[in-house]
C-alpha cells in the first residue's frame, strides 16, 4: 500500500491532500478533466443518485431488486466530482470551508439555539 492508500485507508487526509490525489490520479490514468460544465453536470447526477438511495433507504420508497443501497460509494462520488471541480476552477476547499463555517457561525450563532422546532425547550 502507497502513503496516499494508507492515508486514505487510515482517513488521515486533509481537504487539500484530497484535492491533490484526485488531481494525481486524474493526471495518471484520467488523461484530462472533463470541462467544467461536463464535471457540473456528472456531479448533479452523483447526487440525484444519492437522493435516489437516502429516499430509498430513509424515506417512503422502496428500493427495486438488485439496486444500490449503501449511500457511501455514492458520497464519495459526489466528492470526487466536487473535488475536480475545485481543482479546475482554482478553489481551495479547506479555505473555502473554513470561510464558510465563520459566515455560518456569525449569521446563524442563535438561530438554530432559538429555533423551538429544533429545540423544544425554548418557548415558540
Amino acid at each position: 500500500m502507497d502513503g496516499n492508500s494508507a492515508k486514505i485507508a487510515t482517513g488521515e487526509i486533509t481537504l487539500n491532500e484530497a484535492q491533490r490525489l484526485v488531481d494525481e490520479w486524474i493526471r495518471a490514468y484520467g488523461v484530462r478533466y472533463f470541462s467544467e460544465l461536463t464535471n457540473m453536470a456528472i456531479l448533479t447526477e452523483e447526487v440525484g443518485e444519492l437522493a435516489r438511495i437516502m429516499a430509498r433507504k430513509y424515506g417512503d420508497q422502496s428500493f427495486k431488486a438488485g439496486e444500490p443501497q449503501d449511500p457511501a460509494d455514492e458520497m464519495a462520488d459526489v466528492l470526487w466530482v466536487l473535488l475536480c471541480l475545485a481543482n479546475q476552477t482554482g478553489v481551495n476547499l479547506t479555505e473555502a470551508l473554513r470561510k464558510n463555517l465563520e459566515k455560518k457561525t456569525s449569521r446563524d450563532k442563535e438561530r438554530h439555539l432559538n429555533n423551538p422546532k429544533l429545540n423544544p425547550k425554548v418557548d415558540g
